[in-house]
């Protein structure tokens, strides 16, 4: 499902989806094919994202675009 009929069916709220596709871009990940799980309620939206995994999301329909930022992880080194 593209992000625009998710925006038309559940405007306004925040939206627990799968990542069917995606595009990286400079460091961006551009979200365009999504498996809708189902509308979280507001109060619920930061605990859901915290126990998201793999490629399981939550993110709020207001957005013109599903937009994620990749981070590359950076290990911590130590004087023995």
């Amino acid at each position: 499902m593209k992000w625009k009929e998710v925006q038309n069916i559940y405007p306004n709220q925040f939206v627990k989806f799968e990542i069917l596709h995606s595009v990286e871009q400079d460091n961006q990940e551009f979200i365009d094919e999504i498996a809708v799980i189902g509308p979280v309620k507001d109060e619920d939206a930061t605990r859901e994202l915290l126990n998201s995994k793999n490629k399981t999301l939550v993110y709020h329909t207001s957005k013109e675009q599903i937009v994620l930022k990749i981070r590359k992880i950076i290990g911590l080194r130590r004087k023995l």
